[in-house]
């Protein structure tokens, strides 16, 4: 219906198997179950959606149409050893899809007897029950070959609960099932092929998206030479040469007749045989009668297919029945997610999918909408400023805007640049302490005396902003590690006497690790016993004395310079910076 909305799910087939002597065989019953327990899950998950309008919201409501369907098709067949283009494969196929609908329907008609049917069921109850008709009637039409009787007898079972149930109780889903064509699910889920598709080729190449590419192997061929009764030793031989060859054509002791098991939607590379474009159109004939919706698939037809052949595959869909196709001739992009081989002078390296490349690109981590933010006021000189740190919701900052002067100034205009790109470097994960470290003690004007009792004296506007977010954003010792240490308020400074009795304990330990040097063996001091004595954690108003942080090199010997008064000497031959 026009304006409803339809929440999807897909089951993987593979899952689905049981030992059956030395065999894997689909097990009807757990399949059952899932699917009763997953179209439960899906109906009450209407009800608890929300939808873009009212308008669908309300029709979605009305009619509480589903679509549970199934991924993995492809691999289930070729692992049983059936052809995908084959009348075996088709009718197996037909039938998995009938149960999965009919027991699905059947798990509505008993969800309706608790609560009630769908609101448009009352108006639509003939039309309704006679397309329930119709999926029973087919159910019996399919033929026994390839199929086996337990999966068939359930599925026709299911149909007859459905037509009996949902006349006496109705149904509470207009709509139940669609095959969807799980392109990325499909990998969460670990399938080798997708919705109803074969596979699109037994060894095939998907792009990354951080470059690269990985090369993929399908996993069920193994599994499938197996069943087929080649030794372990002749399906270790064939899957080297899949390997190395990209196909299995003219693989070791591989039989002729058991080649189409293996074709797949594009032909590989370094071989000839593909499944032909009319055989997923029959694929999709087979399975139509047991959904309610479409089907999801992709008709895949070789580059070199005519328009008058596309003519046919469109006629013919139309002519089966289906309610919807798609068309893809191979190449017809310019880069396709899969393919089935590498360019020769593709340069690419290629690795295992299990070892594929983590896309290693830096990521923006941007802020939320609504954020908390710091706005400081700060005055260098005789020129007034505000910076606001906006803040993520652990606190650290990740932008920051500086204001200072008119609009349109060069100052501003400068300001606005600097705060624009520290707020992408933050925001790409460009650690704070690294930028304070490149910025702070930058020298230029204007520069001067500030009125924050923790900044005395800003050498310029750049140092001032990344002085303040050191001290308010970094812990102490990475305030240390960069040349940024807080002024001491005068009432913060310790007392004369508290100073005096400190000194007076310090001088008291001092004789007592003397007295322990001689006393103790080296072995038993502490981790430095060539320096016994403790450091003093008081801090005085000196403390803020940094006289390399801002010194330049020596002019002739290289070295970093100390200050001393007003200019700078070097320690290491003697240089000065001209008054010193």
């Amino acid at each position: 219906l026009d304006d409803t909305a339809c929440n999807l799910s897909s089951l993987n087939l593979m899952r689905f198997r049981k030992q059956v002597g030395d065999k894997q065989e689909f097990d009807v019953a757990s399949f059952s179950a899932a699917a009763r327990v997953v179209i439960t899950a899906m109906e009450i998950s209407v009800g608890n959606s929300s939808y873009p309008t009212p308008a669908i919201e309300q029709n979605s409501h009305d009619y509480r149409p589903l679509g549970i369907g199934y991924a993995n098709l492809g691999a289930l067949l070729m692992s049983r050893g059936l052809a995908y283009d084959s009348d075996e494969a088709r009718n197996f196929s037909a039938v998995i899809t009938s149960l999965l609908s009919g027991v699905t329907y059947h798990q509505s008609a008993l969800i309706a007897e608790k609560i009630g049917p769908f609101d448009g069921f009352k108006r639509n109850v003939e039309p309704c029950l006679e397309v329930m008709r119709m999926h029973r009637d087919a159910s019996r039409q399919v033929a026994d070959l390839g199929v086996p009787a337990d999966l068939q007898a359930a599925s026709r079972d299911a149909w007859d609960k459905v037509v009996e149930d949902g006349a006496k109780f109705g149904l509470r889903n207009a709509q139940i099932s669609v095959i969807a064509p799980t392109g990325t699910i499909s990998f969460l889920m670990d399938c080798d092929t997708t919705g109803i598709e074969p596979d699109i080729a037994l060894v095939k190449y998907k792009w990354l998206v951080g470059g690269g590419m990985i090369k993929i192997v399908n996993q069920t061929v193994p599994e499938a030479l197996t069943r087929l009764g080649y030794s372990k030793e002749q399906v270790d031989d064939i899957m080297r040469y899949v390997d190395v060859k990209d196909t299995v054509e003219g693989a070791p002791h591989l039989q002729e007749k058991d080649l189409a098991i293996f074709d797949c939607a594009f032909k590989a590379k370094n071989g000839s045989r593909t499944i032909p474009y009319m055989g997923h159109i029959r694929m999709m004939a087979a399975v139509q009668p047991f959904v309610s919706g479409a089907i999801s698939k992709t008709v895949n037809m070789p580059q070199e297919v005519t328009s008058q052949e596309i003519i046919d595959a469109y006629m013919e869909g139309s002519r089966l029945g289906l309610k919807a196709i798609a068309i893809y001739r191979d190449g017809s992009k310019r880069q396709q997610p899969l393919t089935t081989s590498l360019d020769k002078d593709q340069k690419t390296k290629v690795v295992p999918a299990s070892t594929a490349v983590v896309d290693n690109k830096p990521r923006r981590r941007r802020l939320p909408d609504e954020r908390r933010a710091i706005t400081h006021k700060f005055v260098i000189g005789a020129h007034e400023g505000y910076i606001t740190a906006g803040l993520y919701d652990d606190g650290k900052p990740g932008e920051i805007f500086v204001t200072m002067a008119k609009e349109g100034t060069v100052v501003s205009g400068l300001m606005d640049s600097l705060a624009t790109t520290v707020s992408i470097a933050l925001q790409y994960g460009v650690p704070l302490p690294v930028l304070v470290n490149k910025f702070v003690h930058k020298r230029f004007e204007p520069s001067g005396y500030t009125n924050n009792p923790q900044i005395r004296i800003a050498k310029s506007i750049v140092d001032y902003i990344f002085r303040w977010l050191a001290l308010k954003f970094m812990t102490a010792e990475e305030q240390l590690a960069v040349g940024v240490n807080a002024v001491i308020a005068p009432s913060e400074a310790p007392s004369v006497q508290s100073t005096a009795m400190a000194d007076a304990s310090a001088k008291v330990e001092i004789k007592q690790a003397q007295a322990n040097i001689f006393a103790e063996p080296l072995a038993s001091q502490s981790p430095n016993p060539l320096s016994p004595f403790p450091t003093s954690n008081l801090q005085t108003l000196t403390s803020t004395f940094d006289n390399q942080s801002d010194a330049p090199a020596c002019e002739t010997c290289g070295s970093i310079m100390v200050r001393n008064a007003a200019c700078y000497k070097c320690l290491n031959c003697g240089g000065t910076s001209g008054c010193s």
